[in-house]
């Protein structure tokens, strides 16, 4: 009888350490990747946090992404890793995913950060040198109508005065 319980007792014991195993297993894998900023312009630069995974505090984890070089993660605090990156200036707008490289182990989290296009500074949005057709007439048609509306006004006033 005694060896029956025994028995059973191991029998539970490796079951649930046998459960537990790739639980323990999985729990070395990043949970998360976060961006600062979220939103950044072509050649800015970029802090990537990786949370979650003791397998990423080690010295040749490494993350990667089409908008930048592959760059190695530095540990934190044994669960948290962190890496800085110059997004490519050639990188195109949209929103990118990054991959860990964490003791042999691959994971892809989509949608990190996005990447904007650049703006042509110091022209006001403006791509021509000037003022269009359509600029002059719409002005145009401004100043005569604020004219003929002065006019009418002081027209309106002068007759009011002679009564």
């Amino acid at each position: 009888m005694r060896t029956t319980r025994a028995l059973a007792a191991s029998a539970v014991a490796v079951t649930l350490v046998g459960l537990a195993a790739p639980t323990a297993a999985a729990w070395d894998q990043p949970t998360s990747v976060t961006a600062t900023p979220q939103v950044i312009a072509r050649g800015g630069q970029l802090v990537l946090t990786v949370s979650g995974g003791d397998a990423c505090a080690t010295p040749n984890s490494t993350i990667s992404s089409n908008a930048f070089p592959t760059t190695n993660l530095r540990s934190v605090d044994g669960r948290t890793a962190t890496a800085t990156v110059r997004v490519n200036t050639n990188a195109s707008p949209g929103a990118y995913s990054v991959t860990t490289n964490c003791e042999g182990q691959r994971r892809t989290v989509n949608d990190v950060f996005t990447v904007i296009g650049g703006v042509r500074g110091g022209l006001g949005g403006s791509s021509s040198s000037g003022a269009t057709p359509t600029d002059i007439a719409i002005g145009g048609g401004l100043v005569a109508a604020a004219a003929i509306g002065g006019g009418v006004f002081w027209m309106r006033r002068r007759s009011e005065n002679k009564i």
